[in-house]
């Protein structure tokens, strides 16, 4: 492992119990009946399996004694009934941990998830959608274990543990002694090998997100990777990310099992002075053979709760490195703090930017802009790529803060504004619509099952597409497949444009969302599209000239800062305008301003 590897390794700094006790205490504690039930289960098992070499030492010493038929006969009855409800109790118990660990780790998810949804857009940008997967659900998944039978069974091992030196102490007490020095020197290793493997088991889980996010991507981008003959370049990199998965598993596997092949080791040698013991102390007469087979059984049963403490310990390591890694999200804010959460009014929105300046990274996108659309005016954005076109756009969802001004909606600053009114009263629509696999319905609302259906079929025909949604098999429980394959661009943007008609939002977004389309689809969109301005302001961004002749004003940006804004007559009329001289030109819109730069 490289140095930064191992730097990184030696800052990683172990968790506190109050990091442990918060996670179970918020997660478990809703569950306690379940735990409770579990709990029980668990003493009334251990209570069997202390009373099984006591069944056992008695058959022993009375049929080495001839004794009565039926006491043996009894004996092995009730051992057996003592070993069915053994497995019995620990089945409930399994099943009830199993309930409450999945119960506990899905509700992790569903709050992690949350969580990321309110971070800004910068923290989403530096993350791939396959490392966002794994890691909410990757190591919460690790948890699982930890919640369901951690707990419950470091305590049950503990008792049982308890239990049986008690009874050897009572059989013999250097029998107890020397079996409780061997518990004591075991549970000294686990202490002192109990955090060793988190290092590696962290980047163990930092590495599987790597490769979560790097199928994420290849699969999203398979057609260019295909089309243009990256697939062994593609595969050289996954491989190369699977070597390093492969060396920080492997790492962190065997320092995990570090802890069970010491522990396995102890068990070896002290079973071998307990077997030498209780040869020595039945040969001297001190103990019944019975007695001597009842100290080998418990040497035998101390096995059982010091692995499950140990198999436990492996899972400590796997979730303490999980916890580390979910408290680290937990705690991740966002970089745009809550205002006065104030109302956006209804109908058409007044936008004001006063002085935006916006960096990327301290790469300047916007400088000095300013100017004001009265409400109902539709402004066409023109621009060559990277002039910050789409940038403005996002500052109205208040995606990102302003770096110095300010963006004002009627009068409201979105800093001010209340996030969930804000991007209810302004929409979007954009070439690359995103569909879900999921009905046309749940497409439309957002899976929001409080719209009813009337209204739905009310917005598809004033968009005029009733004709549209007659032609669908299922109508509105028509399935769409993955991404809208069975989709056509040209349905995908009609269903964009009813999700936005469902908000009813005051300002509208459009990017440009019939570039791609057929003349006759476009002409279908051009209908819906004027209803859907109605009454609305609206923000165009352009790629063609003939999209903005709809345009109440033009407004020219290049490299951040306004060239021009005006009324779109005004514009067009003057031949020392920019908008003037692109008419005439009439060629592709990012050619000619690229020409005329």
């Amino acid at each position: 492992m490289n140095e930064g590897t191992e730097t990184q390794q030696q800052n990683i700094a172990p968790l506190t119990m109050g990091q442990y006790r918060a996670l179970l205490g918020k997660y478990l504690k809703p569950q306690w009946r379940k735990a409770l039930v579990m709990a029980g289960l668990l003493l009334t098992s251990i209570g069997l399996q202390l009373l099984e070499p006591q069944i056992l030492r008695f058959f022993i010493d009375t049929a080495m004694a001839r004794g009565v038929l039926q006491l043996l006969m009894n004996a092995a009855v009730v051992y057996l009934l003592a070993a069915v409800g053994i497995q019995i109790l620990g089945a409930f118990a399994n099943y009830l941990g199993a309930d409450v660990g999945w119960t506990s780790t899905n509700l992790v998810r569903q709050d992690l998830a949350k969580h990321t949804m309110q971070l800004d857009m910068k923290f989403h940008n530096s993350r791939t959608a396959g490392e966002m997967i794994e890691r909410i659900d990757g190591d919460v998944t690790a948890l699982s274990d930890f919640f369901s039978q951690f707990s419950v069974r470091v305590f049950g091992g503990l008792l049982l543990l308890a239990g049986i030196l008690v009874v050897l102490w009572l059989e013999n007490v250097w029998v107890g002694l020397a079996l409780t020095i061997f518990v004591i020197l075991e549970f000294g290793v686990l202490y002192y090998t109990r955090h060793r493997a988190v290092p590696a088991t962290r980047l163990e889980r930092e590495a599987n997100a790597k490769i979560f996010g790097f199928i994420e991507e290849r699969l999203a981008g398979l057609e260019d990777i295909r089309a243009n003959g990256g697939g062994a370049h593609a595969m050289y990199r996954f491989n190369y990310t699977m070597r390093d998965f492969y060396t920080t598993s492997r790492k962190a596997w065997m320092l995990r099992n570090t802890i069970w092949m010491t522990s396995y080791g102890m068990f070896v040698l002290g079973m071998t002075v307990t077997i030498a013991a209780a040869i020595f102390l039945v040969t001297r007469g001190s103990i019944t053979v019975g007695t001597g087979y009842l100290v080998l059984q418990y040497m035998f049963m101390l096995q059982g709760p010091i692995e499950q403490i140990t198999q436990q310990m492996q899972t400590l390591q796997k979730a303490t490195a999980s916890i580390g890694r979910i408290n680290e999200l937990f705690a991740m804010k966002s970089d745009l703090p809550e205002g006065k959460n104030l109302a956006l009014p209804t109908g058409a929105i007044a936008i004001n930017f006063d002085h935006v300046n916006f960096s990327y990274d301290d790469k300047p996108t916007l400088k000095d802009v300013s100017f004001t659309l009265k409400p109902g005016t539709v402004l066409g954005l023109l621009g060559r790529t990277g002039s910050g076109k789409t940038t403005l756009t996002r500052l109205l969802f208040r995606f990102y803060d302003v770096t110095s001004g300010s963006v004002r909606l009627n009068g409201v600053d979105v800093r001010e504004a209340a996030l969930k009114d804000l991007h209810s009263r302004v929409g979007m629509v954009t070439q690359e619509v995103q569909l879900f696999q999921a009905s046309v319905r749940d497409n439309l609302t957002f899976f929001d099952s409080s719209i009813p259906d009337e209204r739905i079929q009310n917005v598809l025909t004033e968009l005029g597409l009733a004709e549209w949604l007659e032609s669908l098999p299922e109508h509105l429980d028509t399935k769409i497949s993955a991404a809208g394959g069975n989709l056509s661009a040209g349905e995908a943007q009609l269903l964009a444009f009813a999700r936005v008609f469902l908000k009813d939002p005051g300002l509208i977004i459009l990017d440009e969302p019939s570039s791609r389309l057929d003349p006759a689809t476009e002409k279908r969109l051009e209908l819906a599209l004027n209803k859907l301005l109605k009454g609305r302001t609206a923000i165009i961004i352009a790629h063609r000239l003939d999209t903005v002749q709809r345009a109440d004003e033009i407004m020219i940006l290049d490299n951040g800062s306004i060239l021009e804004h005006d009324r779109r007559e005004k514009l067009a009329s003057n031949p020392r305008s920019r908008f003037y001289q692109l008419l005439q030109a009439g060629h592709s819109l990012d050619e000619e301003l690229e020409e005329l730069a």
